[in-house]
C-alpha cells in the first residue's frame, strides 16, 4: 500500500461524503432560516418551533435521495474493492 493509494482513496471518500451530505445539511440550513425568520418577524421564542420543520424537512430529503446515496456509496465501494484488486497484482 503506497501512499499514493492511501491519499487517492481519503479524496475520493471525503468527497462521496461531501456529495452524500450537503444536500442534507443545506435543507437543514436553509429551514432553519426561513424558520428564524418568521420567529423574528412575529416575536414568536419558541425554541421547540424549529426542530419540528427541520426533522420533517431532513427526513423527507433523505427519503427522497435515498437512492442517489446509495449509488454513490456502491461507486466508492466498487471503487475501492477494484483498486484493491490492482494493488494486489
Amino acid at each position: 500500500m503506497t501512499t499514493d493509494f492511501v491519499v487517492f482513496i481519503s479524496h475520493r471518500m471525503l468527497f462521496t461524503v461531501l456529495y452524500i451530505l450537503l444536500p442534507i445539511l443545506g435543507s437543514a440550513l436553509l429551514v432553519g432560516v426561513i424558520v428564524g425568520l418568521f420567529q423574528a418577524v412575529t416575536s414568536i421564542q419558541e425554541v421547540t418551533l424549529t426542530f419540528i420543520p427541520k426533522i420533517a424537512v431532513v427526513g423527507l430529503v433523505i427519503l427522497m435521495l435515498i437512492p442517489w446515496m446509495l449509488d454513490l456509496s456502491m461507486q466508492f465501494s466498487l471503487l475501492v474493492f477494484d483498486q484493491i484488486t490492482q494493488l494486489g497484482k
